[in-house]
């Protein structure tokens, strides 16, 4: 057995552990910037409580809010200029995982000319990054645990993710507390973006023993305590194990990848700037059910995870996961129709090359665009 495995990020995990950011965050430099959306951090009273705990220990902190769901590329360039026209020495993220990934773009950017997508496709590399503390309020992307930053592109629609060590957060400050006034239906889409982080690293064909020990604990944690939160049951110990389980997942993909779901999903949100937990629920019924001849044994374990008895169930299992959060859709349930397919499947092809490589069914044009359009009325 050989593998490599090499995660350098800085976990502080547990209740009101947000009240450690004023002597984080002074650690690492003097002026920070805070990246935030536009209302979920103001309403809850939590960027408030980051900016006085850092005002106390001595960090000047000024605030980029723009951030939106699938963040852009223009998006990211505005917070780094503001950044820079500041002297910010440090990047602070306060949100969930677009306000992240955007914000390890801000602090990439910063320290790297010419455009970031060439850094995204691989033209150019670079090693450097302002330091990057990360404070998530939804439990699915994992991006506090990963060296991944998804930017969309907005004059074309690509979305892909810029992937380098220097983005990994130097601490994450992971406290379930602040997940806890996620709107149902966020948590629904961030709980499954997490699931399907540990389903698509556990089956990649670079997977790791570690790997696949924190998926299996990743789904466990999904399967059992995602349900009872969005039914109503806001005992401690549901929140604590779905937002592990969502830094789980971050943890698994930074590694071994995601696989042909989020492959596929990243055309369909690049194209129309849907959810993305929404666009894997109507896509990875029909990616599993074409996949699992390829990897049984894996597809029969998660299946089991989720309640069903073998490989053959799963796809049922998955369903009635899915269903109970009202994640029941199709492509077309999200406004998309067979006009949309030849460029979905195109795009795929060009943003997505290493997510088909790692999922263990190959994956040639005519598969994925078999796969789009039976998305369209799902099964």
């Amino acid at each position: 057995m050989k593998f490599d495995f090499n995660l350098p990020v800085n976990l502080l995990f547990g209740n009101g552990r947000t009240a450690e950011a004023g002597a984080v965050v002074s650690s690492w430099g003097k002026k920070a910037l805070l990246v935030t959306g536009g209302n979920s951090a103001r309403k809850s009273g939590l960027l408030d409580r980051v900016q006085e705990q850092l005002r106390l220990s001595g960090v000047e902190s000024l605030v980029f809010d723009k951030v939106t769901p699938n963040p852009t590329t223009t998006i990211a360039y505005a917070g780094a200029k503001k950044a820079e026209e500041n002297g910010c020495d440090v990047v602070v993220a306060v949100g969930g995982g677009s306000i992240i990934d955007c914000a390890k773009a801000v602090a990439f950017i910063v320290k790297n000319d010419g455009d970031i997508m060439d850094y995204i496709f691989g033209l150019r590399s670079g090693t450097q990054a302002l330091p990057l503390i990360a404070i998530p309020t939804t439990c699915g992307t994992g991006s506090e645990g990963n060296g991944f930053a998804v930017l969309t592109n907005p004059s074309n629609g690509d979305k892909k993710s810029l992937r380098c060590n220097a983005i990994i957060p130097k601490t994450s400050i992971i406290d379930p507390e602040c997940m806890m006034t996620m709107p149902k239906e966020l948590l629904a889409s961030v709980g499954y973006d997490a699931l399907c982080h540990n389903m698509e690293g556990y089956i990649s064909v670079i997977g790791q023993p570690i790997t696949e020990m924190y998926a299996r604990e990743g789904m466990r944690l999904i399967a059992e305590h995602l349900l009872p939160i969005y039914g109503g049951d806001n005992a401690p110990e549901h929140w604590e194990a779905i937002t592990w389980a969502s830094t789980l997942g971050g943890m698994v993909i930074n590694c071994a990848g995601v696989g042909l779901p989020h492959g596929m999903e990243h055309p369909a949100s690049g194209l129309k700037n849907i959810s993305h937990g929404k666009g894997l629920a109507a896509l990875t019924p029909v990616v599993l059910e074409e996949s699992i001849p390829y990897a049984p044994k894996k597809y029969g374990i998660i299946a089991r995870i989720l309640g069903g008895e073998d490989e053959h169930t799963l796809v049922s299992a998955l369903k009635n996961f899915q269903k109970k959060l009202g994640l029941d859709i199709t492509l077309a349930d999200l406004g998309f129709d067979e006009s949309d397919v030849d460029w979905m499947t195109e795009n795929c092809l060009k943003v997505s090359v290493g997510s088909i490589a790692t999922h263990p069914m190959p994956a040639d044009r005519e598969k994925i665009r078999e796969i789009y359009i039976k998305s369209l009325a799902g099964i």
